[in-house]
């Protein structure tokens, strides 16, 4: 599946790229930059950038899911985030009002 259009980027090249910054350090904080950036790329228009931050989100917990010993331990920091994406993130798009036109 096609996530960012600008850079011809798909789902796989970026769930890749997370599992490899992971893989590197697994208690890193992973923006859609650091992202692009192991994938030698920049975000162009970012449009993408809600989509690959709830990759970032979903790749990570199934990451420490199996790396932890018992699946009773799933890291919780998560939850906290998507509490602060639905709080402060996803109220608007692009900071445009639901009447603006580009024309």
């Amino acid at each position: 599946m096609l996530v960012c259009s600008c850079n011809i980027i798909t789902l796989k090249e970026i769930e890749a790229a997370i599992v490899s910054l992971l893989d590197a350090d697994p208690w890193q904080l992973i923006v859609p930059a650091k992202v692009y950036h192991s994938l030698q790329q920049r975000g162009r228009c970012c449009g993408c950038f809600p989509n690959v931050v709830e990759t970032i989100i979903r790749v990570t917990e199934e990451y420490h899911r199996r790396s932890v010993d018992s699946g009773d331990e799933v890291v919780t920091y998560l939850d906290r985030v998507r509490g602060l994406r639905d709080q402060f993130g996803s109220m608007s798009h692009e900071g445009r009002t639901k009447d603006h036109r580009a024309a």
